[in-house]
């Protein structure tokens, strides 16, 4: 079905029944994306006050057939925030729906609005003597409702989960403007298809969420951060191995970092501290949280002990303060603020099944080597199997002389992950970036249902359009 813009005589007649300052002008920030590959298209955005003004506005698409397209933080990197062709849909943030609506610390349960940062949840949580472990970069950034509608990761899905595994209940508008109030806090509810997951991950094509209920989890008594030297990411798979055999569900997370990596970090950000004089091969940042009466450092300094036993690590170091697990985790979490600054020809977000992530990186190089010279940078969160793996031009080169090889070089990449079972998308969504990838990788048996489940839902297709699915 064709749809209309949001044009001006539209914004007018929407905003007739709608408090003043609901509907503004877009500004170029609701247009953009952070990889700048794409420009949106919408001339307003919507910013409702409630569930109910949020509904409301969605009734009002649905009517005139106008395409809606939600707008978390802006965070987002495969290009699911903006909508760069067909008729000019309205853009909804959620910005000034900001509040965290209730804390059961005794429940482990925070109830908090889709536009709240997620900064602002773990600080609600915080205050309340509990944790909400959902943690990545963009967190001052990056909306409660965004992050469920992309089913976000992170560093901690080792230890708590995706998004999804973080949430119990759900408020959220549908295509046809009812709201669904799935805002429980129950653990147990057995009634039917649960809608909580298919809103989650959906990237705003099968509704707009407007409010979660979130797990929280109780404080690490003690937290421990170390830096190994590792001989290779099989004896980091290996490393793991024996850490999970020794502190089970107290890593928090096991992050693999290369020297390329590394040496973006000298490059771009010389400032940064890093702990060897000479950067490794591989090595990897270990977290633990453990409880009352045990002591990380001594279970680090264990896990060490046996990992020289076993041949697997060369050097590490154990942070012996909060500032040096600061510097620990600033090399990891600041690696691409550097990969931006070198500038990647194509940036993967993948996965694997853990047993052959060593095989994926190994074969990774001489595939790409016969497309021309590179220099990899593959980095990622090792406990789940999600690699960023990116491709960056030789030294004296620049992206800009390699853009006709970019195509060849994700589906070389992508190939790869297809024949080991991967995933093309690990954590950061299908977006718009994607959506080629997910028709060419994608179970056909799948995306059948997919489809139906998008036309039984939204069959006006206003919901984000050319996101996810092809429009």
């Amino acid at each position: 079905m064709t749809l209309t813009a949001a044009d001006d005589t539209f914004a007018e007649t929407l905003s007739r029944d709608l408090p003043e300052n609901t509907l503004r002008r877009a500004e170029p920030r609701y247009l953009e994306e952070p990889r700048g590959r794409w420009q949106g298209c919408s001339g307003w955005v919507a910013l409702p006050r409630s569930t109910e003004e949020a509904a409301q506005i969605v009734r009002a698409c649905h009517a005139a057939r106008v395409g809606i397209v939600p707008f978390g933080g802006g965070t987002g990197l495969v290009g699911g925030q903006v909508a760069p062709e067909g008729p000019a849909p309205l853009l909804i943030s959620l910005e000034r729906m900001t509040a965290i609506r209730a804390v059961y610390p005794q429940e482990n349960v925070a109830l908090a609005e889709a536009g709240a940062v997620l900064a602002d949840v773990q600080a609600a949580a915080q205050e309340a003597g509990r944790l909400f472990p959902l943690s990545l970069a963009s967190e001052g950034t990056a909306r409660i409702g965004g992050l469920l509608a992309t089913n976000a990761g992170g560093v901690n899905v080792l230890r708590y989960g995706n998004a999804r595994d973080q949430v119990l209940g759900l408020e959220a508008v549908l295509p046809d403007g009812s709201i669904w109030h799935g805002l429980k806090r129950l653990r147990k509810d057995n009634t039917g298809y649960d809608l909580r997951h298919l809103l989650i991950g959906a990237e705003g094509t099968l509704g707009l969420i407007t409010a979660a209920a979130l797990k929280l989890s109780p404080i690490p008594a003690a937290t421990g951060t170390a830096l190994f030297t590792v001989e290779s990411p099989a004896a980091a798979l290996d490393l793991l191995a024996i850490a999970r055999d020794q502190l089970g569900e107290g890593i928090s997370a096991f992050e693999l970092i290369s020297r390329q990596g590394l040496d973006f970090l000298s490059e771009k950000l010389p400032e940064l501290r890093q702990p060897w004089p000479t950067p490794p091969e591989w090595c990897v940042l270990v977290e633990l949280g453990l409880a009352r009466g045990l002591d990380p450092a001594e279970a680090l300094e264990t896990l060490f002990a046996a990992a020289m036993e076993a041949e697997l690590v060369s050097d590490g170091a154990v942070a012996q303060s909060e500032q040096q697990r600061a510097d620990f985790w600033a090399i990891r979490e600041r690696i691409p603020e550097a990969n931006r600054a070198i500038g990647a020809i194509s940036s993967h977000d993948i996965s694997v099944p853990l047993g052959s992530v060593p095989e994926f990186i190994e074969r990774g190089a001489p595939v790409l080597a016969k497309i021309g010279t590179f220099r990899i940078n593959c980095f990622g969160h090792l406990g789940d199997g999600n690699l960023h793996y990116n491709v960056f031009p030789a030294p004296g080169k620049q992206r800009e002389d390699h853009v006709n090889q970019r195509d060849e070089i994700k589906h070389a990449v992508h190939d790869l992950v297809h024949e080991l079972g991967g995933s093309v998308s690990a954590e950061h969504g299908i977006g718009r970036l994607k959506v080629e990838d997910l028709e060419r990788y994608g179970d056909p048996a799948k995306l059948a249902a997919m489809r139906a489940i998008k036309a039984a839902l939204d069959p006006a297709g206003i919901m984000n359009p050319g996101a996810v699915l092809r429009g």
